[in-house]
């Protein structure tokens, strides 16, 4: 009895009025949404989640709701939408990080940690050269001009006379795709 006095106090939901209309409901409506759910979202975690947040959702606003099927579609759809907007608002590093050094440096071993950080550098290298070969030419073209070469942006863009939020966006979807490739291959290990 003693233990359970000093356990923290529970977080408590108030069963609807309606409970049994909620049950009824969510065994008729919940292997639609998951299926519309996971239709729309590659990751069956996130969609599982979307899915207890459109339920959990429903649960507290059950007896406020007529057209229940309508209104967890929709509110699934937002869902989506919702951490959509979210990842891609997810911010990149700078194009260097503010030190003057590139996203490449940034995440490479320094060679003068000694002959394993040298040889940790070399492999890695040689991995996102071989990435860099996968990319579209024009994402791979910008990469290398900027992070290999260290051309600006705004050089680029008189050079090449493209739009330097093109190029910047080119880079952007060049790093995100290396980084999912060296992420893949090595794991954790690199950002």
């Amino acid at each position: 009895m003693d233990a359970l006095a000093g356990s923290p106090p529970t977080a408590h939901l108030t069963v609807p009025v309606n409970a049994p209309r909620f049950t009824e409901i969510v065994s008729r409506e919940r292997s639609r949404l998951g299926n519309f759910i996971r239709g729309q979202v590659r990751d069956a975690a996130e969609a599982e989640d979307i899915l207890q947040d459109v339920l959990l959702e429903f649960y507290a606003a059950t007896d406020a709701i007529e057209q229940a099927g309508a209104w967890l579609f929709r509110v699934a759809k937002n869902r989506i939408i919702d951490r959509a907007r979210k990842k891609r608002e997810e911010p990149l590093p700078d194009a260097d990080g503010g030190d003057g050094r590139s996203w490449l440096e940034e995440n490479l071993p320094d060679p003068a940690a000694g002959p394993d950080a040298a040889y940790a550098r070399s492999v890695l290298l040689g991995s996102i050269q071989a990435a860099l070969q996968t990319l579209p030419p024009e994402q791979r073209d910008v990469f290398m001009a900027h992070e290999i070469e260290g051309i600006s942006f705004a050089d680029l863009a008189a050079q090449w006379r493209v739009p330097q939020n093109t190029l910047l966006a080119r880079k952007r979807y060049a790093v995100l795709a290396l980084r999912l490739r060296l992420q893949a291959e090595y794991g954790d290990l690199i950002i």
